[in-house]
């Protein structure tokens, strides 16, 4: 089984961080990382619907590749006005393209969110409903880590500080119950 875990940060710091260290307990990963990258956002210009491909040519070709060799997807976003980062936003918006190649690209994989916030309520849970929203739409099932404290998702406290979330013992928690429900389905469904 493959995972491809997606950092939407914008910098490589507390998202980062988590995303690693969820992904160092996983086998056959890969990692992309929006910081330094160009992912432009979707025009809605109907050009991938006739000719099978965005027409935009950037980063996203790496995650185009990256998602359709996964069995297993790791959405992590850091919170930004209450909700996923415009990075995120633009790789779900562009995903329109692989969905014009073959709407059942992505269906059947399994995928798990991780929310960081610069303190505990600032928008995780409407980060990963948003996060479980794409998984929906594009046929990919959802896991939480249970109804105990990650209802939706790893969701965890930066106070915009390495230092702070290596301390977040009750995010570190989350994280792993949300990966072993994602272990659990990905050895079921997979």
């Amino acid at each position: 089984m493959k995972i491809f875990g997606i950092c939407a940060s914008p910098r490589n710091n507390t998202t980062g961080y988590v995303l690693k260290n969820a992904l160092a307990k996983l086998e056959r990963t890969e990692m992309f990382t929006c910081m330094g990258k160009e992912i432009k956002p979707c025009m809605h210009c109907d050009y991938c619907l006739e000719n099978k491909k965005c027409i935009i040519e950037d980063d996203m070709l790496t995650v185009y590749e990256g998602l359709q060799g996964a069995d297993g997807i790791i959405l992590a976003t850091p919170i930004q006005s209450g909700g996923i980062s415009s990075n995120l936003a633009s790789i779900m918006d562009r995903t329109r393209a692989l969905e014009a190649v073959d709407y059942n690209l992505l269906r059947g994989k399994i995928g798990m969110s991780i929310a960081v916030g610069g303190d505990r309520t600032g928008g995780q849970d409407f980060a990963h409903l948003k996060n479980i929203t794409y998984f929906m739409i594009h046929g990919i099932i959802p896991v939480s880590g249970g109804p105990f404290g990650s209802n939706l998702g790893a969701s965890f406290w930066s106070n915009d500080s390495i230092d702070d979330i290596k301390e977040d013992d009750y995010g570190m928690d989350s994280l792993d119950r949300t990966l072993h429900e994602f272990e659990n389905f990905l050895n079921k469904y997979i």
